[in-house]
């Protein structure tokens, strides 16, 4: 899931890395924050995927252990 701020820095990324965006929707009305799925498709070498993968959450504010 993605907030609506995060949206185009991982769209940039992916498309940087010839990542294909299939779909981006949400499920929810109402919520807060507005929240996104993206469904995505790339067929290339798994380290230059693991490349784009890797930019692309970069720019996803998520809990880092």
């Amino acid at each position: 899931m993605l907030t609506a701020s995060e949206v185009n820095p991982v769209v940039r990324a992916l498309r940087s890395h010839d990542i294909e965006i299939t779909a981006l929707h949400n499920h929810m009305l109402d919520e807060e924050p507005r929240l996104f799925f993206m469904h995505l498709w790339a067929n290339d070498e798994v380290s230059k995927l693991a490349r784009g993968l890797e930019e692309a959450l970069r720019h996803v504010n998520r809990k880092r252990e």
